[in-house]
């Protein structure tokens, strides 16, 4: 069986990232989304709102499963018996970033490869970070996110959830 891993921070979950992983899905008879548990950056959301986000934005996809790591991306993949790593590029700024840590992951483990798949082009200026400011700021995103995704960040960033006492 071909494993894949599809790792990321997916704070959150967009349409760009869905859209990767349901392509990457019919290439490899399972693919692993990783959920990068402990990431170097501030989040919104945490470990477990990502996941289940992730989860539901893929529950139709049954080669799909979707679950938390940390750790070396590559060291994960290879645990879990996957040969390659999915990424996901934008424009011409990801690629120099994905080529460095493709080749340190070479030279860490030989054996995983890296398969870089371009965004399609209506995501292409699509980025997590930028996604949280435009809705923060009251911006339309609905054609960006699944819709409960949209439903967490109104939650989330307006305040329209459950109030504290």
């Amino acid at each position: 069986m071909t494993v894949a891993v599809y790792p990321g921070s997916f704070d959150p979950v967009t349409n760009g990232h869905v859209d990767i992983a349901l392509r990457a899905a019919r290439l490899f008879e399972k693919l692993i989304v990783a959920v990068y548990d402990l990431p170097a950056k501030r989040l919104l959301f945490d470990t477990n709102e990502r996941l289940d986000l992730f989860r539901r934005a893929v529950e139709e996809i049954p080669n799909i499963e979707v679950v938390a790591y940390t750790g070396l991306t590559v060291a994960y993949a290879k645990d879990q018996g996957a040969t390659v790593i999915v990424r996901g590029l934008r424009a011409s700024s990801d690629f120099e970033y994905e080529f460095e840590m493709a080749m340190m992951n070479r030279k860490l483990e030989p054996d995983v490869d890296v398969l870089c798949m371009m965004t399609r082009l209506e995501y292409q200026f699509l980025s997590a970070s930028l996604l949280k400011e435009v809705s923060q700021l009251g911006g339309e995103v609905s054609s960006l996110v699944p819709k409960h995704v949209e439903a967490a960040l109104e939650e989330k960033l307006r305040g329209n959830g459950p109030k504290e006492e």
